[in-house]
């Protein structure tokens, strides 16, 4: 795959074309505060994963509407006192995984909560617990791109993005968390749900997003070639007349447009030749972001992004950001 999209230059100052709804800000307080209004303390038991290292919690918390959501909430094995807490988000179609895939941050001596994504769960080998009991009109392919896109407040993603800011609140009201050392991490779906969670809270101590989705719908919608973007290309192929309503629908959930309330710093990551999220789509996340930031670019990698070789930079820029474990 060529190197597709912009050339650096331009990359380096685009901007999206969608702009902000009048009452975003008005849209997501209430949305938000409903939700807070139906909140119950989450419930965490212990579960037995077969791991030395890591302790394993099976946590429910409370998200959009007071619905319940899954999580596993890990912990380094034998550690007393309360650690920065990473809160990490899945990619599209995947869920929280089994109770071993600690994966790396654990064994760094971070506490980890890992969010299903509610009714998602099925895909990348993570499988999910959490449905999502509301209903919504055609969608494209049963994709979740396009369930409820023609009303902001019965689109999909109005729940998981509500769902992706509590469980922050869920992280706070869990044993052995520094409340004040919190940061969100994502890749992909994961990736922008992080920066969405970063654009509606003003508390986190750092953001993670890598070859983050959900990102310039107009731009993506247009240019993405594989993944779900391509949901909403052929909804609209078959709808043609609401293409107006289903872009005013995606203003409200369009992190080029969000990021622009964000302040925690932010490491983000983007490839060049990324098919699924095109890189110009990133980058009008990234120059619409508010708060301190940093951005690594892998020019010959497709949407796996930089992987291994990005953990080892979030482990040098995450440490900066929340301190050791026993600070």
């Amino acid at each position: 795959m060529p190197q597709y999209d912009l050339p650096d230059h331009e990359l380096r100052h685009y901007r999206t074309r969608a702009t902000a709804p009048v009452d975003l800000e008005a849209f997501w307080s209430t949305t938000l505060e409903e939700s807070r209004a139906a909140w119950w303390a989450p419930k965490a038991e212990l579960v037995e994963a077969g791991l030395t290292l890591v302790e394993v919690y099976d946590v429910s918390f409370s998200g959009f509407g007071g619905d319940p959501v899954r999580a596993w909430y890990r912990r380094p094995a034998g550690v007393e006192g309360d650690l920065p807490t990473v809160v990490r988000y899945q990619g599209y179609t995947g869920g929280r995984g089994l109770p071993h895939q600690a994966g790396f941050l654990p064994l760094a001596g971070y506490a980890t909560l890992e969010i299903d994504s509610r009714g998602q769960g099925t895909g990348g080998g993570y499988v999910g617990d959490t449905p999502d009991p509301h209903g919504h009109g055609p969608s494209y392919l049963g994709g979740f791109m396009t369930r409820g896109v023609l009303d902001k407040d019965d689109y999909y993603f109005r729940r998981l993005y509500t769902d992706a800011v509590l469980a922050v609140d869920a992280a706070r009201a869990l044993p052995g968390v520094a409340a004040d050392r919190i940061a969100v991490h994502g890749v992909s779906q994961g990736g922008g749900l992080a920066l969405a969670v970063a654009s509606l809270r003003t508390d986190l101590r750092a953001v993670m997003a890598d070859v983050p989705f959900l990102c310039d719908f107009p731009r993506a919608i247009t240019l993405a070639t594989e993944g779900p973007y391509l949901e909403l290309a052929g909804y609209l192929a078959s709808h043609r007349d609401q293409v107006d309503a289903v872009l005013a629908t995606l203003g409200y959930f369009d992190c080029a447009i969000l990021t622009g309330a964000a302040t925690a710093p932010a490491l983000m990551s983007v490839a060049l030749m990324d098919t699924v999220c095109p890189p110009s789509t990133v980058h009008a996340a990234y120059n619409a972001y508010a708060g301190p930031k940093d951005l690594r670019t892998y020019p010959f990698n497709d949407h796996e992004g930089g992987q291994f070789h990005q953990e080892a930079v979030q482990l040098e820029w995450l440490a900066r950001q929340l301190g050791s474990a026993d600070a």
